[in-house]
């Protein structure tokens, strides 16, 4: 049986998770669309290829810094990307 502090740890993890995989979505997305391999997407964006890979694949918390930069490579305000995850996961106040 798993203790109360287990059950909720677990519970934000998920949470965060989905954070993740989300954004790694909608940069993937956002990618593909504009056809940009991932190697030439990491040069623009001025990281590694396996980093972009792993963000992609929602395996890592990225700082604001390579969010912007990500943003940057992609031609999209910051702004729009989170937009587009709230709207994918339904939270979009508007």
């Amino acid at each position: 049986m798993l203790c109360r502090s287990t059950v909720f740890k677990i519970a934000r993890w998920c949470a965060m998770n989905a954070i993740e995989i989300e954004f790694g979505k909608q940069v993937r997305g956002l990618r593909e669309k504009q056809g940009i391999s991932q190697e030439a997407f990491a040069v623009k964006a001025g990281i590694h290829r396996t980093y972009v890979s792993s963000i992609e694949l929602g395996k890592v918390q990225i700082s604001i810094r390579i969010a912007q930069q990500l943003a940057d490579a992609l031609g999209v305000p910051l702004s729009s990307l989170w937009k587009r995850i709230e709207k994918a996961r339904g939270t979009d106040p508007t």
